[in-house]
């Protein structure tokens, strides 16, 4: 039998050779400098210039990108086509286009005062590509806090423990925030203090799990209301609508904190759960295989066959996935395009961009940091996608419904058998890998409804109308996205939802890409644009075939006409299948206008010297 030990091994040696050599060059490439001021120092506001240390900054960096999609997206693709082509395009794909994509764009905006992608495009293309990309930015920030609100509330539904444990570090989180910034006491002190503190949460949250509506939960969970009330079902659980409500409150609310009061010490505390979980992980595969093997405890929940760490699913399922365990149960899925839409995150992803130039940039201490915090994090969100592979293809538990339903079970479950290498009993282990799924979307979410407030803001300018005063208000465009992104939840499919979030995703990512060429042909005629040009040309042609195959197979074909899938027979149903297909043509045609805004200034710069149009400034450099 083949171990798992060949997926840890790949993954970690093309990643570290990839760290030395490429991210080395990549820092020589952009000229990083620690003699110049960062943003975070020149417009230092206490609000969103911060600077932060290090170790902090990685930590809320890491646990905003690594959200749900590098956990969901592996796990289905390992069950549809089989774990070879997975862990492949994880491998080669993560240091070669995603973690340049996330270096690229924290580069671009450390010298562009901290702004994101569409401020700089803009300062070469003008205000008409710059508001494009913005309006397709914001489009797809909808599209994630819809998608991961839903996984979190799947996730709290069936680990009552983890939702105690949550609620509990992100009042910790608030704590700290007060401990560091309003009462300036030690920083190494209140780390021990409260990460201490995060850990005794997942011990209290075993102790006191709990859930918001009545439903079938483990014995002591402590239940909030006797019935469900107006809560919506949404997966057939009022449970999972409830908790999707809160969750979409609590990011609206969070995004408009200061960064020092929440988003800075919370994801520096989950930091630490996200790296046990994974670093945990990666170690119990090399210490179970070689030393003590897996708990006597870990055995599959359906069968209750003792668990190894021998993988139990196939390396190559076919094309189209015809020999998998999920043939019978999803719609035809060629590998060519959906597999590069499916893992959505873990080799590359344009929310990325978004969180690297709208608040990891507005925070960098110093320059020479964006190695680590933006080669480097994409390549550890890479490692957690490793770990997802390594969890399913243990315990191998195929989910009818695909997507949302094969990651949690394979994620906790599989992972927890994982951790009992280690010593650590399976009961405690397996709620501990929910919580760790559980942090990663818990603060992706919040984040993107803050870059979402960024973008809108950033479209509007400066307020010269009532209506654009109203646009602007961070508590009004933080409602509107919590709104739209609850209506597509509730009328959506998740399996479309999904598809059409890893297709705007990537998307997004080949634009963020072109932005940062087009940064580098305005900078310097002699720069080489291979880095950047590129995973731009791949990435764009993939997910455009991904997006059409989505709305002419999925949506159109199936939901409104009945042909490749049953269609839709609600009126809401309906309704959504007709907004996504929109929501795909509009970003279809927003990527090809800026595609060719894009080339056309690329050849400009490249054949005169001058790229830029006339109404804008040039870059710093």
């Amino acid at each position: 039998m083949v171990g798992v030990i060949w997926i840890v091994a790949l993954v970690l040696a093309t990643f570290t050779v990839a760290y030395v050599g490429y991210g080395r060059y990549l820092s020589q490439f952009v000229g990083l400098d620690d003699s110049r001021e960062t943003p975070a120092h020149k417009y230092r506001d206490g609000q969103e210039y911060v600077p932060a240390k290090k170790p902090v900054l990685l930590g809320h960096h890491y646990s905003s990108i690594a959200g749900g999609a590098p956990v969901v997206g592996p796990i289905t693709a390992a069950l549809v086509w089989g774990w070879v082509p997975a862990v492949l395009w994880v491998a080669i794909g993560n240091p070669l286009l995603g973690a340049v994509h996330d270096f690229v764009s924290l580069s671009s905006s450390l010298r562009h005062e901290g702004k994101s992608i569409g401020y700089i495009i803009g300062e070469y293309v003008g205000e008409r590509g710059k508001n494009m990309l913005l309006w397709f930015a914001f489009l797809l920030t909808i599209l994630v806090v819809a998608v991961f609100a839903l996984v979190i509330g799947v996730v709290l539904n069936a680990y009552p423990s983890a939702a105690t444990a949550s609620l509990l570090y992100v009042t910790l989180a608030f704590v700290f925030g007060v401990w560091l910034y309003q009462l300036g006491l030690p920083f190494s002190v209140g780390t021990v203090v409260f990460v201490a503190g995060v850990f005794a949460s997942v011990w209290a949250g075993i102790q006191y799990p709990l859930a918001i509506v009545p439903g079938d939960y483990p014995a002591g969970t402590i239940v909030l209301f006797d019935s469900a009330l107006f809560f919506p079902e949404l997966l057939e659980s009022a449970n999972i609508g409830a908790w999707v409500l809160v969750m979409l409150v609590y990011g609206a609310a969070a995004s408009v904190l200061p960064v020092w009061m929440l988003l800075q010490p919370r994801d520096y505390l989950s930091s630490f759960l996200l790296y046990t979980g994974v670093g945990g992980s990666l170690l119990a595969v090399i210490v179970g295989t070689f030393v003590t093997g897996m708990g006597t405890d870990a055995v599959h929940p359906e069968t209750g066959a003792q668990l190894s760490f021998d993988m139990t699913t196939g390396a190559w399922y076919g094309f189209f996935g015809a020999s998998g365990p999920l043939a019978a149960d999803l719609p035809l899925m060629p590998l060519f395009p959906l597999l590069f839409l499916t893992i959505a995150c873990g080799t590359i992803s344009g929310f990325h961009s978004l969180v690297s130039s709208g608040t990891t940039a507005k925070q960098l201490n110093k320059e020479t940091d964006a190695k680590l915090i933006g080669y480097g994090g994409m390549l550890a969100e890479g490692l957690l996608a490793a770990v997802a592979l390594c969890a399913v293809t243990v315990v191998a538990i195929p989910a009818a419904t695909g997507g949302i339903g094969l990651a949690l079970p394979n994620f906790a479950t599989g992972g927890g058998a994982i951790l009992t290498a280690l010593g650590i009993p399976f009961e405690y282990a397996a709620p501990f890998m929910a919580l760790v799924l559980a942090s990663f979307l818990l603060t992706s979410m919040d984040t993107a409804v803050r870059l979402g407030r960024y973008m809108l803001e950033e479209i509007v300018g400066t307020p010269e109308t009532q209506v654009e005063s109203f646009a602007a208000n961070r508590y009004v465009n933080t409602s509107v996205i919590a709104v739209v992104a609850f209506f597509l939840l509730a009328s959506g499919r998740w399996e479309d939802l999904w598809t059409l979030f890893g297709g705007a995703n990537q998307l997004l990512a080949s634009l963020a890409l072109l932005t940062g060429t087009i940064w580098l042909a305005n900078w310097d005629r002699s720069k080489q644009l291979i880095s950047t040009g590129g995973p731009m040309a791949l990435m764009g042609f993939i997910t455009t075939i991904g997006l059409l195959w989505t709305g002419l197979y999925q949506i159109l074909g199936g939901r409104l006409l009945g042909i490749t899938a049953d269609a839709e027979t609600g009126l809401l149903g309906q309704a959504s299948a007709v907004v996504q297909l929109i929501i795909i043509a509009v970003l279809i045609g927003l990527a090809l206008s800026l595609f060719k805004i894009g080339y056309d200034n690329m050849t400009t710069a490249r054949r005169t010297g001058d790229g830029l149009t006339t109404d804008v400034g040039s870059d710093d450099d």
